[in-house]
């Protein structure tokens, strides 16, 4: 039988590659080098072709596609669960065929190069954010050992530090006071660093009809609306919003059973960088409701009431993430009534 499905579990140089027939039995299963990679997958022209959403899958599911193949880029969570025996590269290529086969299996499609780039100054933003907040917090705590303490605030922290460093009635000493120069340096690097960054990211943002798009709903801005098209695309991979919504953690987990619907708090599935800008983009409409007479302000007003601001805020962040949805995968405008 011809082979239909062909799997691949992705490496740097030698892939595992698995093809199965209509039945689904493995017709072969080998390891491929990366020159050889394609020359194989040529021979099968009409077979799907199946990989996990992981490194280097965005590049290979492009260059399939741009060949006319159908690619299929699956969770890695969804594959675990068919990975028979021990784990190895075998059962793993094997695994990806089973679970591909699944009627309701999840799928993304791969990014687009432009979405790509939306993601790579994403990615070098978070990283060198977290390594200025790491830097922040080891000054205060190096500063401390010299009985120095500053109060809450990054940014009043850092307009005080030149003068802590020459102050001469402190216990800093020569040597400390040059470290301590050399991290204020490292900060104030790295600050225009980020400025950088997020000036690309909102020139990214103008020259994007989807993400101009998002920046419509309020509390979306230019790094939410760029995060969001370079993770979702056109969102038409997702059933509904509330699919779309549940794939970035925000609905309620649930351990029912018995016919009895037990509901907890939120999953924080997925991609938790998403979460926590919606989540963000909630707190900033929740602090400026006392101005606000929009649609979704009135409707938090209401639920703060009853829920309290923690669980509007999630609320919001879950009711934002399907208006993105929905704009993104119709190509509509945002309708403020």
């Amino acid at each position: 039988m011809n082979i239909t499905l062909i799997g691949i579990d992705l490496a740097k140089n030698v892939f595992q590659v698995c093809g199965v027939n209509q039945a689904g039995k493995p017709i072969f299963n080998r390891q491929v080098r990366r020159p050889n990679l394609l020359k194989l997958l040529l021979q099968h022209p009409d077979a799907t072709i199946a990989m996990e959403a992981c490194s280097g899958s965005n590049y290979w599911g492009r260059t399939l596609q741009k060949l006319g193949y159908t690619v299929m880029l699956l969770p890695p969570q969804h594959v675990k669960p068919f990975v028979k025996g021990n784990k190895n590269d075998r059962n793993d290529a094997f695994a990806i065929c089973e679970a591909a086969k699944r009627p309701n299996i999840t799928t993304v499609t791969p990014r687009t190069l432009e979405q790509t780039d939306m993601n790579l100054v994403h990615r070098i933003r978070e990283r060198r954010v977290s390594e200025r907040t790491r830097l922040i917090c080891q000054l205060r705590g190096l500063l401390n050992e010299y009985g120095i303490v500053q109060p809450r605030g990054k940014d009043s922290f850092q307009a005080a530090l030149p003068d802590i460093l020459e102050v001469a009635d402190n216990e800093l000493t020569p040597q400390a006071r040059m470290y301590f120069q050399g991290l204020l340096d490292e900060w104030r690097a790295l600050d225009e660093s980020i400025k950088q960054l997020e000036a690309d990211i909102r020139r990214q943002c103008r020259d994007n009809e989807a993400c101009r798009r998002l920046k419509e709903i309020k509390g979306v801005g230019d790094i939410t609306a760029t995060a969001m098209v370079a993770f979702a695309g056109n969102a038409r991979h997702y059933r509904n919003g509330r699919h779309f919504s549940a794939n970035l953690g925000l609905v309620p987990k649930e351990h029912s059973s018995g016919g009895k619907q037990k509901l907890g708090s939120i999953t924080k599935r997925g991609n938790g960088y998403l979460r926590w800008l919606l989540v963000q983009g909630a707190w900033s409409i929740i602090r400026h409701l006392d101005k606000s007479e929009d649609r979704i302000s009135l409707w938090a007003k209401t639920l703060i009431e009853r829920r309290g601001e923690a669980r509007t805020a999630i609320a919001i962040a879950n009711k934002l993430a399907r208006i993105i949805w929905a704009m993104l995968s119709k190509g509509t405008d945002y309708r403020l009534a």
